[in-house]
């Protein structure tokens, strides 16, 4: 089968295409200014034709649902919709956190801990098995202080994302590790997308909305009156 994978919930504007768990083609780039309207449908072209396919080949699409930037998510969830539509094929939606495991699967560490990150001190995150990815605490927006993941202390754990900086800062933790140049990529939804084929584990695409996690907070514009 010939998925198409997008993922734009952070800085990472990502596109991939594989037949079956075979990588064919990625096209990505981070930038700090978030390029998914202007560039996810030119790397949705690229990789196509990287992969020497046309879209008409494409048997499901497979969405990084989120958490994430609340746009780049609207923005991803319109575009994978609209093609499952255009070309009557299901959708499949991955926690993008899920993502951002996979090269640290099966290298010695006990827990990986993905940060992104959210406003101030606070990320979205949760905790995974590092031999088998197991979800071992639900994806949740966590306010960081020095306490937190108090429970790795002893144990050889990795924080992965652009919200492994601030932790790195602030947590006591001596012995773990950080890598904050790590952001969900499309490459790394399809082992996960292709088990949940196996399963037949599609969203309804009417209904489907991505993992927002919290509520959208816009900047308030002032009133006149507020400044009297």
């Amino acid at each position: 089968m010939k998925v198409l994978y997008l993922e734009t919930s952070s800085k990472n504007c990502s596109v991939a295409i594989s037949d079956d768990e075979n990588l064919l083609c990625l096209c990505e780039e981070v930038s700090e200014n978030y390029k998914q309207s202007e560039s996810l449908h030119t790397f949705v072209e690229w990789a196509l034709e990287g992969a020497g396919l046309t879209m008409k080949d494409i048997e499901a699409v497979s969405l990084g649902k989120g958490p994430g930037s609340y746009t780049g998510l609207r923005i991803g969830a319109a575009s994978a919709k609209g093609f499952c539509y255009g070309l009557k094929v299901p959708l499949i939606a991955v926690n993008s956190l899920e993502s951002m495991i996979e090269p640290f699967l099966g290298k010695n560490y006990d827990y990986i801990v993905p940060l992104v990150d959210a406003r101030r001190m606070e990320v979205y995150t949760a905790a995974y098995d590092g031999k088998t990815g197991k979800e071992l605490s639900p994806t949740e927006a966590k306010i960081l202080d020095e306490t937190s993941f108090g429970e790795f202390k002893d144990k050889k754990v990795i924080f992965v994302g652009d919200g492994a900086k601030k932790a790195e800062e602030i947590l006591n933790l001596p012995d773990a590790e950080f890598r904050n140049d790590i952001y969900p990529s499309a490459q790394y939804l399809i082992r996960k997308t292709i088990e949940m084929i196996d399963k037949k584990e599609f969203e309804d695409i009417a209904y489907f909305e991505p993992f927002y996690l919290k509520d959208f907070h816009g900047v308030k514009k002032k009133k006149s009156s507020d400044s009297v």
